[in-house]
């Protein structure tokens, strides 16, 4: 597909295109906010420099054993400086923003990472990571893995005919469906595994009427995996297909849900590219 070859040329020349941080190379206790940060400077070969990290930093497994200055959005001052950072790697949307002031003011070198959801916009996240810890030529290895996965990616989609519908389901709230429109990285994800996006015409995450599912139609469910598989699940799915909008949809009338790890699907770190494959496989019923 044509798109498709635009997104492996943008890749190719994401190196020119990537977004600049300042170098920290002496920096030797960094604190990573945000899962694909963490990822992305594991991938790098960095972690013996990170000290601390992020409730969303979950991944790889070993990170979890670093000590955790709470939830991305919802940081203190107080928490970040007790670890004694000397550099703050950051994803966009790091706050509240009096927080992310004071951390500016305190004097700790403070480099906001570019999200990206297409090829060009990853490959530019880890290499602006390596630019900020001074590694630049460390960003080759990752960026060679992420680009001969999104070729994978794209040999395996393109041929499934009419795209599926899928529906991502962010909540229930208070019986009401909380599902993501566009502009958000589950649709983009969606859009990535050769699918289409149910919910058209909304954008980020809303809370959808029954007009709206029964508009929607859609053929797959998608939700995040919370923990390990369990009754929970199963509840869950059982609450959500109890709701009559949702249960005169295709994807009741199948079966059709699939859960998948939050970071993983939505992360948009080093192995989005594996997620993306994952996804159009459980979608499309592949190995």
């Amino acid at each position: 597909m044509i798109g498709r070859v635009i997104c492996a040329a943008a890749l190719a020349l994401s190196s020119a295109l990537s977004a600049q941080a300042d170098p920290h190379p002496d920096a030797q206790r960094v604190l990573a906010i945000g899962g694909s940060v963490t990822e992305i400077i594991y991938a790098l070969g960095q972690q013996d420099r990170l000290i601390a990290r992020d409730t969303t930093s979950s991944y790889p497994s070993e990170a979890q054993e670093l000590p955790d200055v709470g939830y991305m959005r919802a940081l203190s001052s107080e928490g970040v400086l007790s670890v004694k950072p000397d550099l703050i790697l950051s994803e966009e949307g790091a706050g509240p923003p009096e927080t992310i002031a004071v951390l500016k003011e305190a004097g700790v070198p403070f480099e906001t990472i570019p999200s990206g959801t297409d090829a060009e916009g990853l490959a530019a996240k880890i290499e602006a990571v390596a630019e900020a810890l001074g590694v630049p030529e460390a960003a080759a290895s990752p960026v060679k893995a992420l680009r001969a996965d999104l070729d994978h990616l794209a040999e395996a989609t393109g041929d499934e005919g009419q795209p599926k519908r899928v529906m991502f389901i962010l909540s229930l709230q208070g019986g009401r469906v909380m599902a993501s429109g566009q502009g958000t990285e589950a649709d983009a994800i969606i859009r990535l595994a050769g699918a289409e996006n149910a919910v058209q015409g909304v954008e980020g995450y809303k809370p959808l009427t029954d007009e709206a599912i029964t508009s929607a139609a859609p053929e797959i469910v998608l939700m995040m995996k919370r923990g390990p598989e369990d009754s929970g699940h199963a509840a869950a799915t059982e609450a959500l297909m109890a709701i009559p909008a949702m249960a005169a949809t295709p994807a009741a009338e199948s079966g059709a849900v699939i859960r998948m790890d939050g970071l993983y699907l939505l992360g948009f770190g080093p192995r989005t590219g594996q997620a993306a494959l994952e996804l159009h496989d459980a979608i499309y019923g592949g190995a």
